[in-house]
């Protein structure tokens, strides 16, 4: 008892959690989480009890979720002009209101279509742009050794509020009904943009800030364009593939090929327990994750936690009913969890600062535009072929897509704490020679030598020419040679500035910029909501759950 309570001192005086900013960031996502589970349960129990059908909660679903993944791209883009923590606030404090008018129109009897449908579309619209802005919030909280940690606390924190979460809303639900549950989900959003407004600039040793706009933001200093990022950006291309690829195995057998699984085996209370073993393995991974010193190779260590989900995922079918299925459901879902961080924590550190939202705001919408097509393909699969095959199939795709992977060196080489820098490029052969080093010697070339110099020795053997002696009188030349031919250093100034201001970074352009540009890995970036799924890049954000 005594170690952990000094582990835990420990905890608040170094590492992720000495951070104020950070505290406030985990204090309004266990709020927000909590709330959201609430508004899950309140939200279909509201229309469905008030006869309002099943077509009526689909059609405010999809006025939810169409709004959400159209405003991601935008989303990301705004939080790397903006910051990520300014328009997560804005969007918290408008979802705030939102629920709270969806709160009081239940507290009066239950809402129409018409009512319901504008409010929908405002949660999906602000859930769109929080998602990719809360990613790029702990970068800038954090120093790199401490983001790992940082995601997982977040992660965890996630995960306890996914555990209590619907049974708390369950029971305010069960107890007062939908209206209370909708009004602490409200609470809820205003709590966690209160946290958030009292997040402050904090410049830690490299010169970041918390609460700003992302380096290079609007402020015209170098850096590589998303589209740049784009085309050259080799473990960018990597990891999308993978994430389309394993959110195409995944969903579907989670979603569809599970539930059949248990329904002709197990039972509801079997079904029962293997979600609750998924969101325990999901926290213990996020645990160890969170225990785990900085590995220098997180690709590597990604690559071999895909192995184990996948033999994991493939003998759920086959290993003794509901005790086997439970024990390898939480065996993946450990591995899942943890490299889940792993992927996180490594696309923010790579992600220039000025484009982590957008970066991050790509993988999300590879992550939700693959579940249609996974579900789809499921459903019609399982109907046909029965669920057990699919466990082994997704299984073998989720191993074979990071193994490939490892094929591409911008993967498999990538070291803790690597950030993107372009490949270089073979100059044109039309193009205009480089201009010289910066450590040339500053000293002028011979030619600028003006012609006076030599004049210096002839006074000495014409002196005994008498005439002469008046025109040139023997102090004139001395002065020249002693000043060193005044033209030169003029020169000399020149093509010293010229060359100590070759590089962008040095002298020129540097100072041009103004001291608002900050140092590398300034920029505000990564979430405040790492991924909260049982696999990685998953779609089960707090915001997923309506």
């Amino acid at each position: 008892m005594a170690a952990a309570a000094g582990r835990l001192r420990t905890a608040f005086v170094s590492g992720p959690l000495a951070v104020r900013g950070f505290r406030l960031l985990l204090t309004g996502q266990i709020a927000s989480t909590l709330g959201d589970y609430c508004y899950a349960v309140a939200l279909p129990w509201l229309i469905l009890s008030g006869h309002g059908g099943t077509v009526l909660l689909g059609t405010v679903l999809a006025c939810y979720g169409i709004p959400r993944v159209v405003t991601i791209p935008l989303g990301g883009m705004v939080a790397d002009r903006f910051g990520g923590r300014r328009v997560m606030l804005v969007a918290d404090a408008v979802r705030a209101v939102a629920v709270g008018a969806l709160a009081v129109l239940a507290s009066t009897g239950t809402p129409t279509l018409a009512q319901l449908a504008p409010i929908a579309v405002v949660l999906g619209a602000g859930a769109g742009m929080f998602i990719p802005s809360s990613y790029t919030v702990l970068p800038a909280l954090l120093a790199k050794d401490d983001l790992g940690r940082g995601n997982a606390l977040s992660t965890m924190v996630n995960q306890f509020g996914g555990l209590l979460g619907p049974a708390a809303g369950g029971a305010l639900v069960a107890s007062f009904g939908a209206w209370p549950a909708l009004a602490v989900d409200a609470a809820s959003f205003a709590v966690s943009a209160a946290a958030l407004f009292r997040m402050r600039s904090r410049p830690d040793p490299d010169g970041a800030v918390d609460a700003g706009p992302a380096e290079g933001a609007g402020t015209g200093s170098p850096g590589p364009s998303f589209a740049q990022l784009l085309r050259k950006g080799r473990l960018l291309h990597v990891v999308l593939v993978v994430a389309l690829i394993c959110n195409l195995a995944y969903s579907g057998t989670i979603e569809v090929a599970l539930p059949d699984f248990a329904h002709e085996r197990l039972g509801a209370a079997g079904y029962g327990v293997l979600l609750t073993c998924l969101s325990l393995g999901g926290l213990g991974g996020s645990l160890l994750a969170a225990r785990s010193r900085t590995v220098q190779s997180p690709a590597r260590l990604f690559a071999a936690l895909a192995v184990v989900m996948g033999i994991a995922l493939a003998v759920t079918p086959y290993v003794g009913g509901l005790v086997g299925a439970a024990v390898s459901l939480c065996l993946y879902a450990a591995a899942s969890g943890w490299q889940n961080i792993v992927a996180v924590t490594m696309l923010q550190v790579w992600s220039p600062p000025a484009l982590i939202g957008r970066v991050m705001s790509l993988v999300m919408l590879a992550v939700m535009g693959t579940f249609p097509i996974s579900v789809a393909v499921a459903g019609f699969g399982v109907h046909h072929l029965g669920a057990a095959p699919f466990f082994p199939v997704a299984g073998a795709a989720i191993a074979f897509a990071v193994l490939a992977a490892l094929t591409q060196k911008a993967f498999r080489g990538y070291h803790a704490g690597g950030e993107y820098a372009p490949p270089p490029t073979s100059p044109s052969p039309d193009a205009d020679p480089p201009p010289p080093a910066a450590d040339a010697p500053a000293t002028p070339p011979p030619a600028p030598v003006p012609p006076p110099a030599p004049a210096a020795d002839p006074p000495h053997t014409a002196a005994p020419a008498g005439p002469a002696a008046p025109d040139v009188p023997p102090e004139a030349p001395a002065a020249p040679a002693a000043a060193g031919t005044p033209p030169v250093p003029v020169a000399a100034d020149a093509a010293a500035k010229r060359l100590s201001g070759g590089s962008p970074r040095a002298g020129g352009e540097a100072a041009e910029a103004g001291p608002g540009v900050r140092s590398a890995r300034s920029g505000p970036a990564p979430g405040t909501q790492a991924l909260r799924s049982t696999h990685p890049w998953h779609d089960s954000s707090q915001e997923s759950q309506a």
